[in-house]
């Protein structure tokens, strides 16, 4: 199994989190590309909706985008999230994933954040990723990964 990139990222609780602190622990960490957008909402809200499970499936869970921190606090905020986001701004870890890609929005090319998930297993390595989320019941799949990974 690939290990999941190395990064050091401050968190929207005042923390800065880094990979190797999260060793021996399993986590979801999901990329999306802009807080306080429509698909971008629904996906916060179905993890903050799904919270409690995925705890008693032993997975901590954090969102990351390119916005900076105040913006995050504002999301937060809003929509009553009850998770970490981290802020990768210099999209570093963004990059290091593979999914600061070209996207076409109607017609016109540009770079963006691939909505991405991935489960990240106590050692380190992905246990299970999700390129090009589709949002509608992507938590759900997520959840069952997790209950899986906690069953090995």
């Amino acid at each position: 199994m690939a290990k999941f990139p190395a990064f050091s990222l401050k968190g929207s609780d005042g923390k800065t989190y880094k990979s190797k602190d999260l060793k021996g622990q399993p986590y979801i960490i999901y990329f999306y590309p802009k807080d306080m957008t429509p698909g971008c909402t629904t996906e916060a809200c179905d993890f903050r909706d799904n919270m409690s499970k995925l705890k008693r499936a032993g997975v901590q869970v954090f969102g990351v985008s390119p916005d900076p921190l105040d913006r995050h606090d504002k999301f937060i905020d809003k929509y009553d999230l009850n998770f970490v986001l981290l802020s990768d701004e210099d999209k570093k870890l963004i990059e290091k994933a593979g999914i600061w890609v070209e996207k076409n929005m109607y017609g016109k090319k540009m770079m963006g954040v691939l909505r991405s998930t991935f489960l990240v297993d106590a050692d380190g390595s992905i246990a299970q990723e999700w390129r090009k989320v589709k949002v509608k019941g992507h938590v759900d799949e997520v959840l069952a990964a997790a209950k899986a990974l906690k069953k090995k």
